[in-house]
């Protein structure tokens, strides 16, 4: 007999997710597994109904290629074949950074068209293929902060749904444990990161711009899926 979730991961996410459920997980540097390689890791996963996938190379604006393109994208697709094969649901946490080149409140149906850096062009690739071959998944759109805010200084022209790492992990909890399946956006009212840094340090400093020319300044999401979902559940 199965259980039922296992958590790939432990970073900033997928942390908080174990801290508030306690559900079993499997960490690169505790287990020693290579994401790039599935059978380091594949055995250990077998005997779970749901595999939570929390890895990803999020060094947003780095321009090396290869490591997005190996983690967000090849590494993903080989778990999705490997999930598909023992019946297997796949969450998959994805990016409100596909969105960053699309209209504004962008939905779930609308057309995603991402900014111009690899990160989140391997995330909308791997997003396509778990929407075309996962036989059963949760793919989840979101962006989060540590909490307290890190930073002396917060940007005030990026406007988006994001918020701290505690509060979407609920929501994530939430959607898991209600047997979601689909596409998600998962976040809270639209904010910028100004206004986020100020809820837990009122002494944070308002920046106009970033320096990152990359860096998108709507990356709003329309939330009212996951709203009606978690109300009517």
């Amino acid at each position: 007999m199965r259980n039922y979730n296992i958590i790939l991961g432990d970073g900033l996410l997928g942390k908080e997710i174990i801290k508030q459920t306690n559900w079993d997980y499997l960490s690169r540097s505790r287990d020693g597994i290579d994401f790039n390689r599935l059978n380091t890791y594949l055995h250990h996963i077998y005997f779970y109904n749901n595999v939570i996938n929390c890895i990803a190379y999020t060094d947003t604006y780095s321009e090396d290629r290869e490591k997005h393109w190996q983690t967000n994208y090849v590494s993903l697709m080989q778990l999705v074949d490997s999930c598909n094969e023992n019946d297997q649901k796949i969450v998959h946490i994805s990016t409100d950074y596909i969105y960053s080149a699309s209209q504004s409140n962008a939905s779930e149906d609308s057309v995603p068209v991402h900014n111009c850096t690899w990160y989140a062009y391997t995330k909308l690739l791997s997003d396509a293929y778990v929407q075309a071959r996962a036989k059963d998944y949760l793919l989840i759109r979101t962006s989060f902060k540590p909490t307290p805010f890190p930073y002396d200084k917060a940007i005030v022209t990026q406007v988006g749904n994001f918020d701290y790492v505690d509060i979407i992990a609920k929501l994530i909890i939430k959607l898991i444990k209600r047997n979601a399946h689909g596409v998600f956006n998962v976040g809270t009212k639209k904010k910028t990161i100004y206004d986020l840094a100020a809820q837990t340090r009122p002494d944070i400093v308002g920046a106009f711009w970033a320096i990152n020319p990359f860096m998108p300044r709507d990356i709003t999401m329309d939330i009212s899926k996951m709203e009606e979902f978690l109300n009517e559940s």
